[in-house]
């Protein structure tokens, strides 16, 4: 079992610069020392013959093969903008309206 004391949390605090109050002193040592009581029970797992792993359910690549396929004609494409100039989307001006 783990037990932090309030010189312990305090020192902490003073290293991560952070401002404790007395009271918080005492709050903040039982908890952190759950916390540590946490984290030794979970060290205490028979992991031997585990092997690691990144992520809990096995992933594969779902991304499809990079193929060039033939698209739409520019034309077509062009027509079904509302607007349209020099083969391209016309769009309004979103900078330097002011100028």
């Amino acid at each position: 079992m783990s037990t932090l004391s309030r010189k312990d949390v305090a020192h902490l605090a003073r290293l991560s610069r952070l401002a404790v109050t007395d009271e918080e002193l005492d709050l903040y040592a039982g908890q952190l020392s759950a916390v540590l009581d946490a984290v030794a029970q979970v060290q205490k797992a028979p992991v031997d013959d585990v092997p690691p792993t990144t992520h809990a359910v096995p992933m594969t690549n779902v991304m499809r093969a990079d193929v060039v396929r033939p698209s739409l004609p520019r034309d077509v494409v062009l027509a079904g903008a509302p607007a349209a100039e020099d083969d391209r989307f016309r769009v309004p001006r979103i900078l330097g309206e002011e100028e």
